[in-house]
């Protein structure tokens, strides 16, 4: 799939025009390692490792993890375990980080062992998570001083997707690096979207892309939880709401997840029992503080900008409530909680 491109030599902000890609396969030549198997990392190291005849890209990918558990999953997948992210990324064309936010980045990248500097020169890291304009720009010049290329390249889409290489990856990049992760870039996506020729464009994004993704989030809660007040059976009106124009992505994939929490909250507890939103049965997928830190980016961005954005701060605020109530290692979807609250809460 390709994205329609501007006008000629055009994009958002004055920048190069985008170009866009579909996804194909990789030369086996390329050496790859990814650095944090998550929610989203060992799906990307799964379909990147597995054989071009089972549907993915044939590579040799070696994979590093500080839970031993995921580094399991991981080479149980095919993916070749390393015993420190240093040692995963040394001789590796291309070194893919799947972390949760600025301070693991940099920790990973120029701690003690640095992986920035177990890098051969002309190398490139690939960075697949949101940090924010500003936190890639930083990366991009520290890993320069060691003769490392940085690729924005921040993905949207889900662990289901990662697996199949049917990912969002919106890319700045300088040409040469850009040519370098090319080839890994086009086979972990669907749609590979250069939106700009130097780091930051593409966590500004990213950016874009986690306002709408937070605010569906909070929409959606706000419905089911709005449905529930009324009396209505929560699994009908989901099911009718997806068959009318008020369906989206974030309502068809959070929502049974959500009835799942307030299912949960409906359980009555006995004395001593785990409080309802500890209850097993809500697959984390993404977690609650995931969209705490992506909306603090949306919002300080916009700030930046001078421009009002109401409606993203309201679903920040809802986050925020979630993770000040115990809900930040939660999947996201349990945001309804807060305003369906679980009984025996004390809350109206």
């Amino acid at each position: 799939m390709t994205l329609p491109a501007p006008p000629p030599g055009t994009a958002a902000g004055g920048g190069p025009a985008p170009s866009a890609t579909a996804s194909a396969g990789v030369p086996d030549r390329t050496a790859v390692a990814v650095l944090g198997l998550g929610a989203m990392g060992l799906p990307m190291a799964t379909h990147l490792s597995t054989s071009r005849d089972a549907g993915g890209a044939g590579l040799d990918v070696r994979g590093y993890d500080l839970s031993q558990a995921r580094l399991d999953l991981a080479t149980t997948a095919g993916v070749s375990p390393a015993p420190s992210a240093a040692d995963a990324a040394r001789g590796a064309d291309v070194v893919l980080v799947a972390v949760r936010d600025q301070d693991q980045l940099d920790e990973l990248l120029f701690g003690e062992p640095a992986v920035a500097a177990s890098m051969s020169p002309g190398a490139v890291v690939v960075l697949t998570s949101t940090v924010g304009e500003q936190g890639a720009r930083a990366v991009a010049a520290r890993l320069c001083q060691a003769g490392v290329g940085l690729v924005d390249a921040p993905v949207s889409g889900g662990p289901k997707r990662a697996g199949a290489g049917d990912l969002l990856v919106v890319v700045g990049a300088d040409d040469q690096a850009w040519e370098a992760a090319h080839d890994v870039l086009e086979a972990m996506s669907s749609t590979l979207v250069r939106v700009g020729r130097e780091p930051g464009s593409g966590q500004a994004m990213k950016t874009v892309n986690q306002l709408l993704c937070g605010v569906h989030i909070a929409a959606a809660a706000e419905a089911l939880a709005l449905a529930r007040a009324l009396g209505l059976d929560p699994r009908a009106a989901l099911e009718a709401l997806m068959a009318g124009a008020a369906s989206s992505f974030m309502l068809g994939d959070r929502g049974p997840r959500m009835l799942q929490a307030l299912q949960a909250c409906e359980t009555e507890r006995d004395d001593g029992a785990r409080d309802p939103r500890e209850a097993e049965g809500v697959e984390v997928r993404s977690r609650l503080d995931i969209f705490v830190k992506d909306m603090g980016i949306v919002t300080a961005a916009a700030r930046g900008a001078g421009l009002p954005t109401p409606v993203a701060a309201a679903a920040e605020q809802l986050y925020l409530q979630g993770a000040s109530r115990g809900l930040a290692a939660r999947d996201d979807s349990s945001v309804i909680t807060v305003l369906a609250p679980c009984p025996g809460s004390g809350r109206r």
